[in-house]
């Protein structure tokens, strides 16, 4: 199981972008789902993505989240 600070650091490290793009990132286990709910948001928008578990490991391992790439190139545009 991972640390939701350590996922929050790996994903900005990854995307150093979404700091610069003002895309405020929260991350937090979800229960329910049983997996990482990453929660995008700039300005009034606000996306959540569940980050499936071969894309969780993939990030922490440093390697590009797919998913996530998708989630902040919407926020970019």
């Amino acid at each position: 199981m991972y640390d939701k600070n350590e996922l929050c650091e790996k994903i900005g490290k990854i995307y150093p972008e979404i700091g610069h793009c003002n895309i405020d990132l929260k991350v937090e286990y979800d229960e329910n789902q049983k997996s990482w709910l990453v929660l995008f948001k700039k300005g009034a928008r606000v996306i959540k993505h569940f980050l499936e578990q071969e894309d969780l490991d993939k990030c922490m391992e440093g390697k590009q989240c797919v998913s996530l790439a998708i989630e902040i190139a919407q926020f970019k545009d």
